[in-house]
């Protein structure tokens, strides 16, 4: 499967997994700082918002945000584009090839430095989901990664490196005004 197509699997599966249903709310495509001075534009590819509540201003207030980056190889990871990591969470969702190429990098240190050069404002609190077929274990994913196919069997994103929540900068008025101006 080439990268767009990896790429647009990849981003069906989140929505289908993890934005459906009742109380989800979420953009694709969401612009931070457009008009942005010094560089270019942040674009985050999903953004998810989750309120402690909705009977209340105080518990959409205390909610969070949830950043997704799509990364559909490891050319994709260094490629100059996304890990914009605004949210208090936030993932990268790829192939778990694509994480098996990844971990000496991280390990190492290479992916972090690269991350601060190319988004310095991103938070380094952030995990790793993985698509895997639906009735399969991440061990197993692991050891003997399955080859996507979207037109054979069914799919679900795996946790494989969690994220700690962190702090974010920006307001939740002002990232739910991104979110809404996104279209979706």
């Amino acid at each position: 499967m080439d990268r767009k197509k990896t790429t647009e699997f990849l981003g069906n599966l989140l929505v289908s997994d993890k934005f459906g249903g009742f109380g989800k709310y979420w953009a694709s495509e969401v612009s931070i700082d457009p008009w942005a001075a010094k560089g270019k534009p942040k674009r985050v590819d999903f953004m998810q918002f989750i309120p402690a509540g909705q009977c209340s201003v105080s518990e959409i207030e205390k909610g969070i945000f949830v950043c997704y980056e799509i990364k559909s190889c490891k050319q994709d990871v260094y490629s100059g584009n996304g890990l914009n990591f605004i949210g208090e969470k936030n993932y990268i969702v790829t192939t778990m090839e694509c994480y098996k190429d990844l971990l000496p990098d991280m390990r190492g240190g290479k992916f972090y430095k690269h991350l601060h050069e190319v988004s310095p404002d991103s938070s380094g609190h952030f995990g790793i989901m993985v698509a895997i077929p639906y009735m399969s274990e991440l061990t197993d994913e692991f050891e003997n990664p399955t080859e996507l196919d979207f037109e054979k069997g069914r799919w679900k994103l795996a946790v494989i490196s969690n994220c700690r929540l962190g702090l974010r900068k920006k307001s939740t008025t002002e990232l739910l005004f991104c979110m809404l101006r996104s279209g979706r």
